[in-house]
């Protein structure tokens, strides 16, 4: 799950977690984890663009650089 942090624990993610509900407040974590969906989803789309468009160039430069 979370492969970029290997060494995090159930008990670091706790006082992570501890940590953010001091900073941010009952009432702001439901915004501060839809504006953080929102930018996991706007990555994951333009790197699946951008993927996309490397494969085509890879498998057809003359058709890639036409965008």
């Amino acid at each position: 799950m979370l492969g970029f942090l290997p060494h995090v624990g159930p008990w670091e993610l706790v006082a992570i977690l501890a940590v953010v509900l001091i900073i941010f407040g009952p009432g702001k974590l439901p915004d501060v984890g839809k504006s953080l969906g929102k930018t996991i989803k706007e990555f994951r789309s333009a790197s699946k663009e951008t993927a996309d468009q490397a494969e085509k160039v890879l498998n057809d430069p003359d058709k890639g650089s036409e965008k």
